[in-house]
């Protein structure tokens, strides 16, 4: 085996070397990470529910019913009343026939390109999609082509000029919230080139489910798009809601596509019942209380507000997601440690999670974040800034 010392070495000489942080406390907006008190601008918990006491209650009670582990796969003996009931609630929720649960977005992703597409099908995918749908297009043997960014001319291009005959399937894949950016797909212009050129379309919302939409259902809603068999949304649950897995909702057929021919279903163990459960607590609090959602809303125009004032490079977007672009990796590095020297986690966003000299600090906002952090966080990134 080839040496692998001098390529980490590589990787620190170019400041991409990735370490992990430990954490010492609940997930939340204000934790402590290595034995030090930070105010944390990182984390998906974009509704602060990881830690909100009913969804804890409800895991509880889950491990005291289920135990811990669900034991087998979902076809074998790890499909639980939990798990059932959680599939019919999300499906309710986005409006959609079916809903089938993953361990997570990433294996999702996988079951439902590498099920749905073949070696002479065509997957056409947004050149900034999250690195789970590209691998997936990728292993399920399907031509890939990426179109430039939010460009939908340029997709229509790339399909008028593909032969794509009966008996071939072609699908559009695209992130809803796109993670590093934070913008949000044209949804309504992919839906009408999808109908015309009888394409499927498959979304995934993992930063948009929960978040986006009068009633928190996602991109699709923040559009008034309705579900239709052509439609498949992939939604996590380990942002939005606070806690673990990820679930597929689609047509009957393409569900039960999923559970007979989805290898990264059918081969891997069931999601724990207990964080079924929590799921389950935490839906019920996203349908019933749109508080959450208006505040985040809220702190998002004020953060915004606040860094033009100062004048900040802001990338453009309207979610939680606002990154600061910086451009050079170490510049990035260096300034997410100073800024946590003032009690601030923002992680440096390098390459090759983003195109070279385009580093930047990825800046999330909570619900439970607070007027007072955001205000503090402005300071620190003015003083930065000014050196």
């Amino acid at each position: 085996m080839r040496d692998l010392a001098p390529r980490l070495a590589q990787l620190k000489s170019k400041s991409l070397y990735r370490q992990r942080l430990t954490l010492d406390s609940p997930q939340d907006t204000h934790v402590i990470i290595d034995g030090q008190r930070l105010i944390s601008f990182c984390s998906n918990d974009y509704l602060g529910l990881a830690n909100h006491p009913a969804v804890i209650d409800a895991f509880k009670q889950g491990a005291q019913q289920y135990g811990v582990g669900s034991g087998a796969s979902h076809l074998v003996s790890g499909h639980s009343h939990a798990h059932h009931e959680l599939e019919a609630a999300l499906a309710a929720f986005v409006g959609h026939p079916r809903a089938l649960l993953f361990s997570s977005g990433y294996i999702a992703n996988l079951a439902v390109q590498t099920t749905l597409a073949a070696r002479h099908d065509v997957i056409y995918q947004d050149r900034l999609n999250h690195a789970s749908l590209i691998d997936a297009a990728q292993l399920s043997k399907a031509s890939l082509q990426r179109y430039a960014h939010l460009d939908s001319v340029a997709l229509t291009k790339r399909l008028d000029d593909s032969e794509i005959s009966d008996d071939k399937n072609s699908l559009i894949v695209s992130d809803g919230v796109f993670s590093m950016d934070g913008d949000i797909a044209p949804l309504p212009e992919l839906v009408s080139i999808a109908k015309r050129h009888r394409s499927l379309l498959i979304i995934d919302d993992a930063h948009g489910i929960g978040v986006l939409g009068k009633n928190g259902r996602g991109s699709l809603e923040h559009f008034n798009i309705n579900h239709s068999d052509e439609i498949i949304l992939v939604g996590t649950l380990g942002k939005a809601f606070g806690t673990f897995g990820a679930f597929v909702a689609a047509s009957e057929d393409i569900i039960e596509t999923l559970i007979q021919k989805g290898r990264s279903y059918i081969y891997t163990t069931a999601l724990p019942p207990a964080v079924a459960c929590a799921t389950l607590a935490s839906l019920k609090i996203i349908q019933q209380y749109n508080a959450r959602r208006e505040k985040l809303a809220e702190l998002i125009v004020y953060f915004k507000t606040g860094a033009a004032q100062i004048q900040l490079p802001l990338m453009p977007s309207t979610t939680a997601i606002q990154p600061l672009l910086i451009g050079d990796a170490a510049q990035a590095l260096s300034m997410s440690q100073a800024l946590r020297e003032q009690g601030f986690l923002i992680a440096a966003i390098r390459p090759p999670t983003v195109a070279e000299g385009s580093a930047r600090l990825r800046i999330t906002l909570s619900a439970n974040h607070c007027y007072e952090d955001i205000d503090a966080l402005l300071v620190a990134l003015s003083k930065l800034i000014a050196r």
